[in-house]
């Protein structure tokens, strides 16, 4: 008995010591083991998408401004009642360098009529899975809406919020971001 644990002991350093090998000799093989899955980004990177007249709109338009990103669509009843809020706080603070922008999760004509009735004048872009996506790297793990993300003038994400947002919460983060600018 006692020699099968010896040997199993055995195996499983030279399995060990195999492994910390390889690993040294070819660590591009292994890179991936060691990677953070899912990792959640902190700054908003550069993006692109197209705009209801079909223009390419990117983020560089936005560049120094604090920006409110809204994941929504117009079948999401949370998204129906946070945006009469948005469309208040982004007059509020649009002369004080804040841009709200609407990435919106369905057809154009849906999200047309969706703007229409609640009066969006702020920029709604056309997102698909690649919008969901990129929800999700921005903190937004189960990829539900709405998902609203707040970045500073230099894009460090101040603030998210999973599910609707709470326009007097909003609000006072906007008033600590434009505060000195």
């Amino acid at each position: 008995m006692r020699y099968i644990i010896f040997s199993i002991f055995l195996g499983l350093i030279a399995a060990l010591v195999g492994a910390t090998i390889a690993i040294q000799q070819h660590p591009e093989r292994f890179s991936n083991l060691f990677e953070k899955k899912n990792e959640v980004l902190r700054r908003v990177p550069a993006f692109a998408m197209i705009d209801l007249e079909g223009a390419e709109r990117t983020s560089s338009e936005w560049k120094d401004s604090v920006m409110v990103l809204n994941f929504w669509a117009p079948w999401c009843p949370p998204c129906a009642e946070e945006t009469p809020g948005f469309v208040e706080l982004q007059e509020k603070y649009y002369d004080k360098g804040v841009r709200f922008i609407g990435i919106a999760i369905d057809d154009p004509d849906t999200v047309q009529d969706f703007i229409d009735t609640y009066g969006v004048e702020y920029p709604v872009l056309l997102g698909d899975m690649k919008a969901i996506n990129f929800s999700r790297e921005l903190g937004n793990r189960m990829g539900a809406l709405p998902y609203t993300v707040v970045a500073d003038r230099e894009g460090n994400i101040q603030q998210r919020y999973n599910g609707g947002v709470v326009k007097e919460d909003l609000d006072e983060v906007l008033e600590k971001l434009t505060r000195n600018g």
